[in-house]
């Protein structure tokens, strides 16, 4: 079962299970609206798309071994999304969409999206991998809140650059106030849920954040931990309300 209490703290009856979420929860009169922000790769969605991608380029191996350093917070994420990228260069855009078509949702996570609608709250996703990949899947479940790296092409075929600023963890905490302040949601009613090393400044700048099956760096780090469902967001959110009346 999934550790959803505060570092430090282990009460009892701590694990429980996320599937089921009360509905005296549900947003009602004096209830706090909500934005709720997601990274995508590992974390709603269950692979690395820039891993996805290398398979069709041959690189897997290679590639995987970086990323895996980079969530770790071994290496600079962003000089590490160049690396990563530069082995893409000449597959042909079609590659996206068998990527499409390979990408799998975490458990839950169309359930969180559906819970937090049903709450009347904002939801987002923000990504260190790719809009062309990132932006329909966000589409297919309403989620109009998206912000991504996207992948430079010439003549139908990747060049192996990225376009724009690479969305690292300053970027992605960015993103989360910018969304906060549009929503006219309060930071410290922002939720941030993510499993690597880039995900750490907008965890530590969310009012709930929350490392989801996260690596060693950011489980240590983030107040609160799972590693079932990703609709036990809403748990830990309910929790973290309880926690602070």
């Amino acid at each position: 079962m999934p550790d959803s209490t505060p570092h430090g703290s282990t009460p009892a009856g701590a694990h429980h299970d996320g599937a089921r979420h009360d509905d005296a929860a549900r947003r009602g009169p004096g209830a706090r609206r909500r934005l709720v922000v997601t990274d995508v790769d590992s974390t709603f969605i269950l692979q690395e798309v820039v891993e996805l991608l290398a398979e069709h380029a041959g690189t897997r191996e290679q590639v995987a071994e970086v990323t895996e350093r980079a969530m770790r917070g071994e290496l600079d994420f962003a000089a590490s999304l160049r690396a990563r990228v530069a082995t893409l260069a000449g597959l042909p855009v079609s590659v996206f969409d068998a990527v499409r078509d390979a990408v799998v949702l975490t458990p839950g996570a169309a359930e969180l999206v559906a819970g937090c609608r049903d709450r009347g709250w904002a939801f987002g996703l923000v990504s260190g991998g790719f809009a062309e990949i990132v932006e329909p899947l966000a589409a297919s479940l309403g989620i109009t809140r998206v912000r991504a790296n996207r992948l430079e092409v010439a003549d139908g075929v990747l060049t192996g650059r990225t376009l724009g600023p690479v969305v690292d963890r300053r970027v992605k905490a960015t993103t989360l106030r910018a969304w906060a302040d549009a929503e006219g949601v309060r930071i410290e009613d922002t939720v941030a849920v993510g499993d690597g090393a880039n995900d750490l400044e907008m965890i530590a700048a969310a009012g709930v954040g929350i490392a989801f099956r996260a690596k060693p760096v950011v489980r240590a780090q983030a107040p609160w931990a799972l590693d079932g469902r990703l609709d036990e967001v809403l748990d830990v959110v309910e929790r973290a309300e309880a926690a602070r009346v």
